[in-house]
């Protein structure tokens, strides 16, 4: 399988380490293609039969990354937490690519100060994140979630456009899209309990539930 594939079709996830591998067997799980790079020769033996691909390199390198062809996806996620110094470094490689969005792995406030300066556009701090919860947060529109298990979660996503000037009264039952919406925030207004009379206005932050399934296709209607 070659490195280089279009936009949108696969997941890099650079540094394997507990986390690092945790999220790269979610996304698998997932249905996504992964393609992971770690500089540890153990590392990368260790995981090549499980995953797409794994890659042994200097994730430092911008060259090195540009010619896995890591300007051609879309998300990549730095999960290296043992050296701060090539946590930096390689956000700061992937930045001068200019086109994947950068998710990174954060061990403080500082770290993650730092992270954002450089070109990170989401940190997370594993520490209160797991793989999973990570990979689906990565994959879909979704804002945030909480996974209650027995195909019941809820979830803060953006309002559809398809839904926008329009009252929950007139989109009837929600079984149609599988969820219920239980609160939503208004630009300007702060979060408060859905009624049937409440007009979904452009910008609007809706509180979903339903199955984790169901919540991540409501997220990605347009």
């Amino acid at each position: 399988m070659s490195a280089r594939r279009r936009r949108g079709g696969g997941v890099v996830v650079i540094g394997l380490g507990r986390f690092g591998c945790h999220l790269a067997a979610s996304l698998t799980q997932l249905g996504h293609e992964v393609l992971a790079i770690d500089r540890n020769a153990d590392r990368v033996q260790k995981w090549s039969p499980y995953l797409d691909r794994v890659v042994q390199a200097d994730s430092t390198e911008e060259g090195t990354l540009r010619q896995l062809g890591l300007a051609d996806f879309e998300r990549v996620v730095v999960a290296i937490g043992a050296s701060l110094e090539a946590s930096v470094l390689t956000v700061l490689a992937l930045a001068g690519l200019g086109g994947p969005e950068i998710w990174a792995r954060a061990t403080s406030e500082q770290h993650a100060r730092i992270l954002e300066s450089v070109g990170a556009r989401h940190v997370v701090f594993p520490e209160g994140e797991t793989g999973e919860r990570v990979a689906h947060l990565i994959v879909s529109r979704m804002l945030d979630y909480i996974d209650f298990g027995d195909a019941f979660a809820i979830a803060k996503v953006r309002a559809p456009q398809t839904l926008v000037g329009r009252s929950l009264r007139d989109l009837g039952p929600m079984d149609r899209y599988g969820v219920m919406v239980v609160g939503a925030k208004l630009p300007g207004q702060p979060f408060r309990y859905a009624t049937p009379e409440m007009v979904i206005a452009p910008g609007s932050i809706l509180i979903v539930e339903g199955s984790i399934d169901q919540v991540q296709r409501f997220a990605g209607l347009d």
